[in-house]
C-alpha cells in the first residue's frame, strides 16, 4: 500500500551512517542540508492520500492503492497518467526535482524485458527481477539508481589499480555474495533501496566478469558509509535563493565496506552480456521521465524571461519577441517528442508499452544539447540585473529600502518587492552555483552525450531512409542486404495508415 510522509521518514531513521561536510549526521531527516528534499519526498507520499491529488498521483487495483510512478506501462494510458502525475507533483512543490522514484524505478522494466538475458545464467534472477518489481508496486519504498564508479585509471583495466575503483563481489556465501567498492547516487542518503548496476564499460570482455554485477541494495544495510557534497540549503537566505534553498538533491558516494546482498535481491552476476544488455537498454523507459523534467525547465525559464521583459515593455521589441520564439521553439520540441513518444509508443520484447524508442532519445538529445544555449537566452531577456540587485535584507534595511524601493518599482503593477523576488529566482534558476550544478547534473544523470547518440544510432529507423533512395536512384535490391525494419517503424506505419486518434482518445 502507498505510504504516508511520516512513514517515509520513520523508515529512513535506520541508523545510517551518513556524514556530510565532515561530520556524521545524527538524524538524515531533520538535517538542514537533507530536510529540504526529505519533506518533498514525504509530500509526494501525502500526495498520494490527499483527496485533492489522490486520483493524479495513485491508482486503485483489486482493493489496493499504488503509485502511478512505479505501475509497470502496459498501455498508452499509463504514460498519459504518468505525465500527468509529474506535472502536478512539480506544479505542486513550484520546482524540479528528478531523483525522486518515479525516474529510477523504470530502469528495473528494462531488466524485465531482458528476462531471457538473465535465465541463461539462473532463472532465479529472472524471478527476483518480477519479484522486486513487484514489491516496489506494493512496499511503496524510495527506490533510487546507481551506476558511476569512482572508475580511477580508465587506461588500465580494474585488475591492474586497487579494484575497489569498481564495485566488485569478493565472495559468495549462503546468503548471498559479498560486495566492495563505492558508487556515486543522488538522494541515496535518504533513500530506502537502489538499482545498483555497473557502469558503462567494455562489458564485451569477460576480464571484467567479477564487475559485471547488478542487484537492488536496502540502503540502511550493515557496511554501508555514505559520504556526502554539501548541498546548497542553508548557505544564504530562501528569499534570496528559493530554489537552491529547497530543490538540491545532495548526491553521495556509497561506500562499500563489504556489504552483504541476500541472493534474493542479486539481479545477475558474472555475466557480461546482461550488462551490456542492461546498459544499452537502462534508459528505455526512465528518459521520459528526465525528458520531461526538461520541459519543465523550459517552461521556468520561458515564466522567468517573459515576466522581466513585460516588466519593462521589451516584450513588444522584435529582438526579444524573436529571443523569446527561440525558448519557446525549444520548450515545443521537447514537448512534441514526449508526446509523440507516447502516440508511438512500441511493445518492448516484454510485452510492456514503452514510449517510442526512436522518439524519445532524439528527445533527450534536443533537450540536453541546447540546454546551456536557452539558459543563455533566458539570461539575455532577464538582464544584467540578475547577477547584480542587492539582496533581500537590504530591502528590509531601514537606511537602503528607500532607495531600493525607489529604484526597483518599475509601475504599480510592478512593485520593488516582486522585482527583486523575480530576479532572485532568475538568478538562481539561470546563474548561481546551483543553476550551474543542475546544468552539469545533465551528465551524470541523462548520461553522457555520446550515450545519448550511441542510444539514437541504436534506435532509429535507418532501413526506411536507405529504402526509400534505394528506388529513387533506381538501385539494384541486393544493396540493402538483408532489411529488418525496427519497432519504431513499423509503430510509425500503423499510425500512418490507420486514423488518427482524436485529441481526446489520445489523452
Amino acid at each position: 500500500m502507498i505510504r504516508t510522509g511520516d512513514e517515509y521518514i520513520d523508515s529512513i531513521r535506520d541508523g545510517r551512517e551518513v556524514y556530510v561536510g565532515g561530520e556524521k549526521v545524527r538524524d538524515v531527516a531533520s538535517h538542514p542540508m537533507f530536510k529540504p528534499l526529505v519533506d518533498i519526498r514525504a509530500r509526494i507520499y501525502d500526495m498520494q492520500h490527499d483527496a485533492r491529488t489522490r486520483h493524479v498521483m495513485a491508482y486503485e487495483e483489486d482493493g489496493e492503492w499504488s503509485a502511478i510512478g512505479n505501475k509497470l506501462p502496459h498501455t498508452q494510458a499509463d504514460w498519459w497518467d504518468k505525465r500527468r502525475a509529474t506535472d502536478t507533483l512539480l506544479e505542486d512543490i513550484g520546482g524540479i526535482v528528478t531523483r525522486v522514484g518515479d525516474e529510477t524505478v523504470g530502469e528495473m522494466w528494462s531488466l524485465f524485458d531482458g528476462q531471457d538475458v538473465l535465465n541463461e545464467v539462473d532463472p532465479q534472477f529472472s524471478a527476483n527481477i518480477r519479484n522486486h518489481i513487484s514489491r516496489v508496486i506494493k512496499a511503496d519504498p524510495f527506490h533510487v539508481s546507481a551506476n558511476t564508479d569512482p572508475k580511477g585509471d580508465r587506461s588500465r583495466p580494474p585488475q591492474e589499480q586497487d579494484p575497489d575503483m569498481l564495485l566488485h563481489v569478493v565472495k559468495e556465501t549462503d546468503a548471498g555474495i559479498v560486495v566492495r567498492g563505492a558508487k556515486y547516487e543522488t538522494a541515496a542518503a535518504y533513500a530506502n533501496q537502489a538499482f545498483t548496476k555497473p557502469t558503462i564499460a567494455n562489458w564485451g570482455s569477460e576480464a571484467y566478469s567479477d564487475y559485471a554485477v547488478g542487484f537492488i541494495c536496502d540502503l540502511g544495510s550493515p557496511g554501508l558509509k555514505f559520504i556526502c557534497r554539501t548541498g546548497f540549503a542553508g548557505r544564504a537566505p530562501p528569499a534570496d535563493y528559493p530554489l537552491s534553498s529547497k530543490f538540491d538533491e545532495v548526491d553521495t558516494l556509497v561506500i562499500f565496506d563489504n556489504v552483504l546482498i541476500p541472493w534474493e535481491n542479486v539481479l545477475f552476476y558474472r555475466h557480461t552480456r546482461a550488462a551490456m544488455f542492461m546498459r544499452a537498454t537502462l534508459h528505455r523507459y526512465s528518459a521520459f521521465a528526465f525528458v520531461q523534467r526538461n520541459l519543465k525547465l523550459a517552461d521556468m525559464m520561458i515564466g522567468a524571461a517573459l515576466f522581466n521583459a513585460r516588466q519593462t515593455g521589451l516584450d513588444k521589441h522584435q529582438a526579444v519577441q524573436e529571443k523569446l520564439a527561440q525558448l519557446a521553439v525549444y520548450r515545443e520540441g521537447i514537448n512534441a517528442h514526449l508526446t509523440a513518444a507516447i502516440a508511438l509508443a512500441e511493445r518492448s520484447p516484454g510485452g510492456l508499452m514503452m514510449p517510442n524508442q526512436s522518439l524519445l532519445y532524439t528527445g533527450r538529445v534536443l533537450a540536453c544539447s541546447q540546454l546551456h544555449e536557452m539558459m543563455h537566452i533566458a539570461r539575455e531577456l532577464c538582464g544584467g540585473q540578475i547577477c547584480v540587485t542587492p539582496d533581500k535584507a537590504d530591502f528590509d534595511a531601514p537606511e537602503t529600502k528607500p532607495w531600493l524601493d525607489k529604484f526597483y518599482t518599475v509601475n504599480e503593477d510592478w512593485i520593488a518587492d516582486d522585482r527583486r523576488k523575480l530576479l532572485a529566482f532568475a538568478r538562481d534558476l539561470l546563474n548561481s552555483d546551483y543553476a550551474g550544478h543542475r546544468l552539469t547534473f545533465q551528465l551524470f544523470a541523462q548520461s553522457p552525450p555520446f550515450a545519448h547518440l550511441a542510444a539514437v544510432y541504436r534506435n532509429f529507423d535507418w532501413d526506411g531512409p536507405l529504402e526509400l533512395v534505394q528506388k529513387a536512384a533506381g538501385l539494384s535490391e541486393n544493396v540493402l542486404g538483408s532489411t529488418t525494419r525496427t519497432a519504431g517503424d513499423s509503430a510509425v506505419s500503423q499510425w500512418f495508415n490507420t486514423a488518427v486518434p482524436s485529441t481526446a482518445a489520445a489523452e
